[in-house]
């Protein structure tokens, strides 16, 4: 997911061939992905059942959503559609079973109902945009409420101390925001005199709801770096990738809402943003490599997972 996430934001700051090399590899993650999920789906399904009560299952649907949205922009719509299809498929099944073991004190996994939500908003106004599909706006207007209200109920139950403690995924408060405010902006770019999906009132809330969440996801990426400033997390884990994510996803938002609001004076922060989550992805990954290096010299199995990524 932060794979196709980083793509996303390269693909919107006009960067198309390293952008589509990150593509690539969000491809090639994916089918691993999907490959264990199937697998376990048919072969273990007291473990599916099992995991798919932790927030972090909803990832799944999270990743291929944003997937999907990378292939629409790249303009294979049926391809798009036929993963916004699978990611509808598994949304329902995964978000009640994580709903109904909802805790305390949670890690940021637990804005991954916000994030599963909102991606499915942004792949459907995407579709809807390229295909001139109203019916699909419609639905995606509905996510986005829904994304925002599983974001407000979710934020009372995260674990606060996280900030200065998590190992990554509590950057994930972040991420909510902003893929949210990318699905605002989504739904304001799918609109047009072809289709008409906005009266006058509705447009104003959009750009209203769309501008203030960007503020916030900006605000909050501020806070989060702060603390990682004041205290440090240096040794990987597989939780970083979410951090990863989240920075992508400020970036992608910060330049959907640039064109969306027609404020120009964003699209130079969104590029920098942009070129900092590649960093922190190219971090990531020799994180990555290192730690399985490690793990082969100790002589321990090897345990990867391709979720995140």
């Amino acid at each position: 997911m932060a794979t196709a996430v980083v793509s996303i934001g390269l693909r919107l700051a006009g960067v198309e061939v390293v952008s589509r090399i990150f593509l690539v590899l969000a491809c090639l993650a994916w089918l691993t992905l999907a490959a264990t999920f199937a697998f376990r789906l048919a072969g273990h399904r007291e473990r599916w059942a099992e995991e798919a009560c932790d927030p972090a299952a909803l990832t799944a649907v999270a990743a291929t959503a944003v997937l999907g949205t990378r292939i629409s922009l790249l303009g294979l719509q049926p391809l798009a559609g036929a993963l916004l299809a699978l990611a509808a498929l598994f949304w329902p099944v995964l978000l009640v079973s994580v709903l109904r073991h909802w805790g305390r004190r949670m890690p940021g996994t637990v804005f991954m109902c916000c994030v599963a939500t909102q991606a499915l908003a942004v792949l459907a106004a995407t579709l809807a945009a390229a295909e001139a599909t109203a019916w699909l706006a419609h639905a995606a207007l509905v996510l986005f409420w829904l994304g925002l209200l599983l974001y407000a109920l979710t934020l009372p139950r995260f674990d606060s101390r996280q900030v200065l403690r998590g190992p990554g995924d509590h950057w994930i408060a972040g991420g909510a925001l902003s893929i949210s405010a990318l699905a605002g902006a989504r739904l304001i770019s799918a609109d047009s005199a072809r289709l008409y999906l906005w009266n006058k009132d509705d447009s104003e809330v959009l750009h209203q709801a769309t501008a203030t969440l960007l503020v916030l996801d900006l605000v909050c990426y501020a806070v989060l770096v702060l603390a990682e400033l004041a205290r440090p997390r240096p040794r990987y884990g597989l939780l970083r990738w979410a951090t990863v994510f989240s920075m992508g996803m400020t970036a992608a938002a910060t330049l959907a809402v640039s064109a969306a609001l027609d404020v120009s004076w964003l699209s130079g922060p969104g590029k920098v943003l942009v070129w900092v989550a590649v960093a922190v992805w190219l971090a990531a990954a020799a994180g990555a490599v290192l730690a399985l290096r490690a793990a082969r010299e100790a002589g321990a199995p090897d345990v990867t997972s391709t979720a995140r990524q």
